[in-house]
């Protein structure tokens, strides 16, 4: 394992963090401000509580995981495709650095950032609302492990996508909505019985509920069923880049 090629990769990749401070991380806090000036206190202050959890704390994981989420992707949709896109790629690929540590050095900057905004947001959240954290040890392992997740997945879209709109394609039309339909801002067991179980094939389901859990020792769904759903995804996002280097697709044309 060249952890050489890998260290230089990453610190590369985080360096450009710096670079966009003001998107990175000053829009994400005051986005999560502003969500908490809307949900949290305009529409909170008319609901009752959820499950013993008020509403403000009830949509803090949510929130983190919308974040998360369309952050992992971003951060390793772009960091691949843009070395395509210059012709740089070229150079990584012809250089003694393997696939494993290429993917690993990529997947490993932006599931980094990811997690750095998930904390943030965090804690700008703590700054609105009382948050209690029952299960802190796994609340770390679903923010690792959805990062990580999400980060494969948007690696594979940065290799899949021929240009720059295509980035933001699967992010904007397909992850975001998924996410506010998962139960971010609710509970599915407030939906009808119909809707509640076509809501169940809605994969962001299992995340958010998963990482609700850590916080207050509710779900929707069981936390088993969380885990395991989530690391069906991971071996899947890993399978999937495993063929794209195999065949070189998108990277050597």
């Amino acid at each position: 394992m060249n952890f050489q090629a890998i260290r230089a990769i990453y610190r590369f990749e985080m360096a450009r963090t710096g670079r966009t401070l003001l998107q990175s991380i000053v829009s994400p806090v005051l986005s999560t401000s502003l969500y908490f000036v809307v949900f949290g206190s305009a529409i909170g202050a008319h609901m009752t509580e959820i499950g013993g959890v008020s509403y403000g704390a009830f949509i803090v994981p949510g929130l983190i995981m919308l974040g998360l989420l369309t952050q992992s992707i971003s951060n390793a949709s772009f960091g691949i495709y843009f070395p395509r896109f210059v012709g740089t790629i070229y150079e990584l690929l012809s250089a003694p650095v393997s696939a494993i540590e290429i993917v690993a050095a990529y997947v490993g900057a932006a599931a980094t950032k990811s997690v750095l905004l998930g904390l943030i947001t965090l804690a700008t959240a703590a700054l609105f609302v009382d948050i209690r954290i029952e299960h802190p040890v796994w609340m770390l392992a679903f923010l690792l492990l959805t990062a990580v997740t999400f980060s494969l997945f948007g690696f594979v879209i940065g290799i899949w996508a021929d240009n720059f709109e295509k980035l933001q394609l699967v992010p904007l039309l397909i992850v975001t909505p998924l996410t506010f339909l998962g139960g971010s801002f609710y509970s599915i067991d407030m939906l009808p019985p119909f809707w509640r179980a076509v809501t169940l094939f809605n994969p962001v389901v299992y995340l958010v509920s998963g990482f609700r859990w850590s916080f207050y020792g509710k779900s929707d769904v069981g936390v088993e069923l969380s885990l395991a759903m989530t690391l069906v995804f991971l071996a899947l996002c890993l399978a999937i880049v495993t063929w794209m280097f195999r065949t070189g697709y998108r990277l050597k044309s």
